[in-house]
């Protein structure tokens, strides 16, 4: 299986490291490739902006709801300087909404998001090691999440969903899992008390398993600060072992 592996912490020294290695040689020891994209080593860019406009909207969009977009008036009054602004007016033109919508799909993705999205295209399954900061991913790699996981990419639109309907959105991923291993502050019972709840609906049920990925698993190593080594050493012991049975 080709497994694609996203990584966040920005310490390569920390255990979150060190869970990372370990479920890479159980993969490894299991047959299966790995690409590894360390974020922070990339130095991705998390912060959703204008270049990333064009890959969420495209022509699905209901007439009644592009009408109250403005796509046009939007686009003008988004360009930051005078000769921006003439550039963005020329590259419009004579154009309606519903075409210069076209158009802007047509541009895609930025190319950071582009390559990304290759890599999750060429894999089997996904796998997302990082720590858990306040209830959820890190920045980074909810932004990676944020500009990745684009309209058209990892889900499509119908008209109900254009209009609020959040059943109206069409799952595009076919990746067969993904797993999620995260190291913790807190021990165990916070996590058992709601955490883990509020987290399994936020990441693995609307990130990954309403884009359409098929089995979602989340395993926590919890409160690693304070743990003793020979926790230390069962929780890497438990990364090799989800790697060799992924």
């Amino acid at each position: 299986m080709n497994v694609l592996t996203i990584y966040a912490h920005h310490n390569p020294r920390s255990f979150c490291h060190a869970v990372l290695e370990r479920f890479s040689d159980g993969l490894r020891d299991a047959g299966h490739t790995n690409e590894v994209v360390d974020l922070y080593a990339i130095r991705f860019n998390p912060v959703f902006d204008d270049r990333d406009g064009p890959d969420w909207i495209d022509d699905s969009v209901p007439d009644d709801v592009l009408e109250h977009m403005h796509v046009k008036r939007s686009l003008l009054e988004g360009a930051r300087n005078p000769l921006r602004r003439l550039m963005v007016k020329r590259w419009i033109g004579d154009r309606d909404d519903r075409e210069v919508v076209r158009r802007l799909h047509a541009l895609g993705a930025p190319r950071d998001v582009a390559e990304q999205q290759a890599k999750v295209a060429r894999a089997d399954a996904l796998a997302f090691v990082a720590p858990v900061y306040f209830v959820g991913f890190p920045a980074i790699l909810k932004g990676w999440i944020d500009r990745v996981f684009s309209l058209g990419f990892a889900f499509g639109m119908t008209a109900d969903a254009w209009r609020g309907d959040v059943a109206g959105r069409l799952p595009l991923l076919t990746h067969e899992k993904a797993l999620i291993i995260q190291t913790t502050i807190w021990n165990e019972e916070s996590y058992e008390a709601g955490l883990k709840a509020a987290m399994k609906v936020l990441i693995d049920q609307y990130a990954l398993h309403y884009p359409g990925i098929k089995r979602i698993e989340h395993e926590y190593f919890h409160a690693v600060h304070g743990a003793d080594d020979a926790t230390r050493r069962a929780y890497l012991d438990r990364a090799y072992s989800l790697g060799r049975e992924f």
